[in-house]
């Protein structure tokens, strides 16, 4: 039977959230919706040992799969997922689950109601952000704003579904997965944005929807430099209002 949702997960050194039980936490809800559903696991060439908790659990777990790539970043180990899913949905979200699954119940009516692509919001204000944090994401939300998706608050909540069609469409050309530049170690990109614009820019229905959202990540591997981080992304976004400009988008 073809499950209606698929649920993407990228795992790379996630050892720390794996150990406190983030993929029973998932089959203890899974197990109480209605519809058939899947769980895809990328692991995306982790050096922590998160991936032996993983292959472990998916023994007994009929229904959780671990597929292997190697360490190309969240985009790449969500497309693998994504290359091998069967439901009529998928889904992508983040191991850390700091929006728990629970929160796909907000997601999946929309799809009924005619939308393509739906996906979670943290909203302007983000409870338990850091000061630096909150001054990044304000300013990465403003110009992004001015420049795409002005209708859309918050682009970077990794909590994201969209008929699987869509994400077989829309993947493939993702700049960060055309260009094959070579990815060291954990880092944050703009995709999500890319994603988004080119779903509305090819005529896809899309739907925010406000999701609960608290930091839950327990990683250590995660050496997070926002500032760095945050001028990348809005390079990013220029080189998304840049393509659309030159036509680039057009023909595919």
């Amino acid at each position: 039977m073809t499950p209606k949702l698929s649920i993407i997960l990228s795992n790379y050194n996630e050892h720390a959230n794996l150990k406190r039980g983030v993929l029973d936490e998932m089959n203890s809800f899974l197990s109480t919706v209605r519809f058939d559903w899947e769980v895809i696991i990328n692991d995306d060439g982790s050096t922590d040992g998160g991936d032996v908790i993983i292959k472990n659990f998916v023994k007994t777990h009929s229904n959780f799969r671990l597929i292997r790539g190697q360490h190309g970043g969240k985009a790449a180990g969500i497309w693998n997922g994504i290359q091998v899913a069967k439901g009529e949905i998928v889904l992508y979200t983040d191991m850390d689950q700091s929006t728990p699954l629970k929160e796909i119940e907000k997601l999946l009516p929309w799809f009924d109601r005619g939308f393509d692509v739906v996906f979670g919001s943290r909203g302007k204000m983000r409870k338990n952000f850091p000061l630096l944090r909150q001054i990044a994401s304000w300013t990465f939300r403003s110009i992004r704003g001015a420049m795409l998706l002005h209708d859309v608050i918050d682009t970077q909540c990794g909590f994201k579904a969209m008929k699987l069609t869509a994400a077989k469409r829309i993947f493939p050309i993702l700049s960060v997965l055309t260009k094959k530049v070579a990815s060291k170690g954990w880092t944050v990109s703009a995709f999500d944005v890319e994603l988004l614009f080119l779903a509305e820019k090819f005529g896809y229905k899309l739907k925010e929807v406000d999701v609960t959202w608290k930091d839950e990540d327990t990683s250590n591997s995660k050496q997070r430099g926002f500032v760095f981080e945050s001028i990348d992304m809005l390079m990013q976004i220029i080189q998304v209002k840049k393509n659309d400009i030159q036509g680039k988008y057009d023909q595919k």
